[in-house]
């Protein structure tokens, strides 16, 4: 029988010292002490003529007897004519495989239960970047798609089960564009995931997306809209004489806390302002007066408030530089003023880049199919001709003066880069033409200013 020196008191009570500290325990089993105060069990033994040793592992993980019982086990080991290191080697390589196989069935495991939701909210995080930073996406595939397959693991899902989904939006709530739109995005999520793991696996049977057609979510008869409006001469004019009338009717009002308002003046300038420039109604209401320079008449975009996610610089005529000195008046110029052209009344920031449409639709209300919201205006003051060119919007400001700008003998490379578009053309092409136009695109907005100016003098 062993004749055992260390107890397990003296084991837990064990000082470190400046150098490596060895306790015997008898049969060659011993605690190996580190200057750093770690403990282990080590077992010394001689095989093939030669001393060796064992690592038999952490002493806070493995008791004196359970280390006692390990090594008397290589001890028999050895007098077998077996080399216990060999042996912990291939314990430990099949231990290791063991493990390994443990963690691919774990991941196998939950890749297998990988959800639609959780597709979604990478291809939020990693795949798609939009100006509003994917709230509308959010928002959309909260109220439709998610609450009907978010929990549903992406292997399972069917083509059959997404045109369900978005024919309840097409046919049965009657949102034909919105069904369209959004087929359009769940079949761009579906491509950017078909090529990444883990959805690449799980997506190995085939994009169940293409095989939705949008004649199955929208209603019969649905025709795609493809917005021409394009605002009259006449009916801009009309457009100035409704801001002034509405104007002039609520300050002559007896009671102007039950008169109706007219349009803010802000607002009146962001729609003139958008129709000078034929910029994107989102990105002027984005913008800050540290990008306005009035003196120099220009307009600094920075790419983060683009729809192309490129710096635009609009050169101001002296139509849109009357409006901005106003604007500037207004929200820009006094004490307590903002840093924003169009600043939010209840937060810091910019106000939504919806604000402006939002009150231009609740103000033609006979072309809207909704009952009238609560806390929002609901008539047709700017219904513009009597309402027999139908609705108009701010974007089709921007549609406007693109057209005048072409009337008035402007080529379309110089009516594209004033709007901003992404420009087509060879990656070659774009690589080494560099040319940045702004002589031409300055030119095109004086004439635009100038012939905005004429039409509003005309009448």
């Amino acid at each position: 029988m062993a004749h055992f020196q260390l107890t397990d008191r003296a084991v837990k009570t064990a000082k470190a010292t400046e150098k490596e500290r060895l306790m015997a325990d008898g049969g060659g089993l011993f605690l190996r002490i580190l200057p750093t105060g770690y403990k282990s069990w080590m077992l010394v033994y001689g095989f093939n003529g030669k001393r060796q040793k064992l690592a038999l592992g952490n002493a806070a993980d493995v008791s004196l007897a359970k280390a006692r019982e390990v090594a008397s086990e290589e001890r028999a080991r050895i007098a077998s004519g077996a080399d216990p290191r060999v042996a912990m080697m291939e314990r430990e390589a099949e231990q290791a495989a063991q493990r390994e196989a443990l963690i691919a069935a774990e991941i196998q495991r939950k890749r297998e239960a990988s959800t639609l939701g959780d597709m979604f909210d990478a291809w939020l995080e990693n795949g798609v970047q939009r100006s509003d930073g994917n709230a509308e996406l959010r928002r959309t595939f909260d109220k439709d798609i998610l609450p009907r397959l978010g929990n549903r693991p992406v292997r399972g899902i069917t083509d059959t089960e997404l045109c369900d989904a978005l024919r309840k939006v097409g046919r049965g709530r009657g949102r034909g564009r919105t069904a369209e739109r959004m087929l359009s995005e769940i079949r761009q999520m579906y491509r950017w995931a078909i090529k990444r793991q883990p959805w690449k696996a799980l997506l190995s049977e085939g994009n169940p997306a293409e095989l939705v057609e949008t004649k199955q979510v929208v209603p019969s008869g649905y025709e795609p809209v493809i917005r021409q409006r394009v605002l009259k001469p006449a009916e801009i004019r009309e457009l100035r004489d409704i801001f002034a009338t509405t104007l002039a009717q609520y300050e002559s009002a007896e009671n102007r806390r039950s008169a109706d308002r007219p349009l803010q003046r802000e607002t009146q300038l962001a729609l003139w302002l958008c129709l000078g420039t034929a910029c994107r109604i989102g990105e002027l209401l984005m913008a800050r007066w540290e990008h306005i320079d009035l003196e120099a008449g220009t307009w600094f975009v920075p790419r983060e408030n683009t729809k192309t996610r490129v710096d635009w610089q609009v050169y101001l005529s002296d139509f849109v530089l009357g409006h901005f000195k106003e604007l500037r008046g207004l929200t820009g110029e006094g004490e307590g003023k903002s840093a924003w052209c169009f600043p939010a009344r209840q937060k810091e920031g910019h106000i939504d880049v919806k604000t402006v449409s939002k009150q231009v639709g609740d103000r033609q209300m006979r072309f809207k199919n909704r009952k009238p919201l609560k806390n929002r205006r609901n008539d047709d003051t700017l219904v513009l001709s009597k309402g027999e060119n139908g609705e108009w919007t701010p974007h089709d400001l921007r549609r406007t003066a693109a057209t005048m700008m072409q009337s008035l003998g402007i080529s379309l490379d110089v009516i594209d880069r004033c709007q901003n578009h992404v420009m087509p053309g060879s990656k070659v092409r774009r690589h080494y033409l560099h040319h940045d136009y702004a002589d031409e695109k300055r030119e095109a907005w004086r004439k635009l200013g100038e012939r905005l100016s004429a039409v509003l003098l005309e009448g």
